[in-house]
């Protein structure tokens, strides 16, 4: 009972009052920068799918629990890539369910350098079950024992600068337009509020079997302090990889990864929590799958690998 009142005056904090981060958070952001950047549609090849699953502190009565699925891929003729995400985000008594179609333009810069400039639109339902919270006063008219919905557009802007095989950065900011939420009579000032995300990797090879890939993400919403993830990846012969990443004032987190045939791709990470939740949770466990469309390697499907 007392993580629950916790957590819910928590979820309350952050839904109602938007004074917090309200977007779902990804350790192997790096596997799928489509869910924090709408310009990264279409920089591919081919078009892949990716599926983001978290589990966030496990032990934690009504912790947080993240479902995201994004499309993407590009239109070579026109230069363009087109994408869409679709995300639910479950914390306590609330929810947050999103979906967004994202469109980028790709510039060549130089042969294998492009600047992609892309926008995202969509629309962001939230939701409060007024069954799971814990009323100090039963007769509260702020609150109801019903679940309420409200459905606000949303809107978002990046740029993604990419050399080939070698390093990539990007800017984001999602939410963008700061729409109204109003639920309840207590947040009808509350607001949708825009994010900043700064992303950026390095592919460093050691040999021709061993890659290094450090990575970087910097999120920012005011009038919270900024969060930094970073780390690195090993990779092995483009197929496996194991990593390590730091998240500032929040946790330590271990990644393991494995590439079938550039086809089918699943990726597991676990967080370490170092604040002080870790004394009521075990830690955060994540699950990232992909599947990449290429006819190129279609054709080695089902046969002994050339490698």
């Amino acid at each position: 009972m007392k993580n629950r009142i916790l957590h819910t005056a928590l979820c309350l904090i952050v839904v109602l009052f938007s004074k917090a981060q309200q977007l779902p958070q990804y350790t192997q952001y790096m596997l799928n920068q489509m869910a924090i950047n709408p310009a990264y549609a279409g920089t591919e090849e081919f078009p892949e799918v990716r599926s983001n699953n978290r589990q966030q502190w496990v032990g934690v009565t009504d912790a947080p629990r993240t479902y995201m699925l994004t499309l993407n891929g590009p239109i070579k003729a026109k230069h363009m890539g087109i994408g869409m995400n679709v995300y639910t985000d479950i914390v306590g008594p609330t929810r947050r369910t999103g979906i967004s179609a994202s469109y980028a333009y790709h510039l060549k810069v130089k042969e294998d350098m492009t600047l992609s400039m892309g926008l995202t639109g969509g629309l962001l339902q939230w939701g409060i079950d007024g069954n799971k919270l814990t009323i100090r006063e039963e007769d509260d008219p702020s609150l109801s024992n019903v679940y309420q919905t409200t459905i606000v557009p949303d809107f978002g802007a990046g740029l993604y600068f990419r050399k080939a095989k070698q390093y990539y950065v990007g800017i984001s900011i999602p939410q963008i337009y700061q729409a109204p939420i109003g639920l309840y009579d207590a947040s009808k000032q509350s607001r949708v509020v825009s994010h900043f995300n700064i992303s950026g990797a390095y592919s460093y090879s050691l040999n021709e079997e061993f890659v290094i890939e450090p990575s970087f993400l910097l999120k920012y919403v005011k009038p919270a302090s900024p969060i930094l993830d970073i780390g690195a990846r090993v990779i092995y012969k483009d197929e496996v990889w194991a990593g390590l990443t730091y998240r500032t004032k929040d946790a330590v987190c271990f990644l393991l990864g494995y590439m079938f045939k550039n086809y089918l791709m699943v990726g597991y990470s676990y967080d370490f929590t170092t604040s002080n939740i870790k004394k009521y949770s075990s830690g955060t466990h994540e699950i990232m799958l992909g599947i990449r469309f290429s006819k190129k390697q279609a054709t080695t499907w089902g046969r002994p690998s050339q490698n």
